[in-house]
C-alpha cells in the first residue's frame, strides 16, 4: 500500500480550526502541527497496512492478521509523537467514548490550546475513516460524547 497524498485543502482546513482555538497561536505554528498530523497519519496507515472498514480491520487485529490498527493504537502512537514535537501553543489529550464497552469504546486524540479546556478542543481520529482523517471541534462531534482518559498515559497538565 502506497502512502496516500496529503490533501492541501484539507490540510488548510485543519490549520484554521487549530488557529481558531485561540488568538494568539501563531498560523505557521498552525499549519504546521496540521501537515504534521496529516504527515503522521499517512505514516501510520501505512504501518498498520490499514483495510477498510475500521471494523474489519479490528478483526484482523484481533485474528492475528495485522499487528496494530485498532483506535487506541492510533490515538496513543499520535499522542506519543506530538508531545515529542513540543509545539509550544498546543496541548495533547487521549479521549475515549463508551470506554468499557468492548465492541463500541473508541478513542481518539484531542488537541486543545496551551492551557485550553478539553471540552473546547479538536478531535483527531484517523481510525474512523479507515486512515482518511476525521477531524472536528469536539462539541461539534455528535457521534461520541468522549471523555478524557485521565488514567491513560497521564495527558499532559491533567486536564
Amino acid at each position: 500500500m502506497s502512502t496516500p497524498p496529503i490533501p492541501q485543502n484539507r490540510v488548510a482546513q485543519l490549520s484554521k480550526m487549530l488557529q481558531s482555538l485561540d488568538s494568539t497561536i501563531p498560523s505557521k505554528e498552525a499549519m504546521q502541527l496540521s501537515r504534521d498530523i496529516f504527515k503522521e497519519t499517512a505514516k501510520l496507515t501505512k504501518e498498520f497496512k490499514l483495510t477498510s472498514p475500521p471494523w474489519f480491520h479490528n478483526f484482523l487485529v484481533n485474528m492475528g492478521l495485522r499487528e496494530k490498527g485498532l483506535c487506541y493504537h492510533w490515538s496513543d502512537a499520535l499522542y506519543r509523537y506530538f508531545l515529542d514535537k513540543k509545539y509550544p501553543s498546543f496541548e495533547f489529550h487521549l479521549a475515549g467514548a463508551n470506554i468499557g464497552e468492548y465492541f463500541f469504546e473508541h478513542n481518539v486524540l484531542v488537541i486543545v490550546s496551551k492551557n485550553g479546556k478539553f471540552e473546547e478542543g479538536i478531535v483527531i481520529d484517523p481510525w474512523r475513516n479507515s486512515g482518511k482523517l476525521y477531524f472536528s471541534k469536539l462539541k461539534e462531534d455528535k457521534k461520541y460524547e468522549w471523555k478524557h482518559r485521565h488514567n491513560r498515559e497521564s495527558c499532559q497538565n491533567g486536564k
